[in-house]
């Protein structure tokens, strides 16, 4: 039997996940290790925004899985990867859950990454359709 704890958000813990209009782009060591017009920000009770990029936006040869994971009961288990350039600091930077529950299923198949162990996680505003 599992000791592992699942809960719905709600009321006292909201979790929101709403497709990012900015491009995202995350950087180590002079690389670009994710570039995505396709980010979802998920907002989780007072935490600040992640951005969850698709793993199809993710250089994931500049990527290496590590044997860390860890569970939230409201995402369920989280998988991690060190990026390779970023040596020692960039250790376990990024996560993802496989096999997210239900509530949050749209993160599937996106990796987020920890600001502290990267470079740079930055949102460039796209310009709005018609304006030059």
């Amino acid at each position: 039997m599992s000791d592992k704890s699942f809960k719905i958000p709600g009321p006292d813990h909201p979790i929101s996940i709403e497709h990012n209009p900015s491009r995202v782009v995350v950087t180590v060591a002079g690389k670009t290790i994710a570039d995505s017009h396709n980010a979802l920000t998920l907002r989780e009770a007072s935490y600040p925004p992640v951005q969850y990029i698709p793993r199809r936006d993710v250089d994931m040869s500049l990527l290496q899985r590590t044997d860390h994971g860890s569970h939230c009961p409201y995402k369920g288990d989280a998988s991690y990867y060190s990026i390779i350039p970023g040596g020692e600091r960039s250790k376990n930077a990024v996560w993802t859950y496989e096999a997210p529950n239900a509530a949050v299923s749209s993160i599937k198949e996106h990796l987020a990454f920890y600001p502290d162990r990267v470079d740079g996680i930055e949102e460039m505003a796209s310009p709005e359709a018609g304006t030059f």
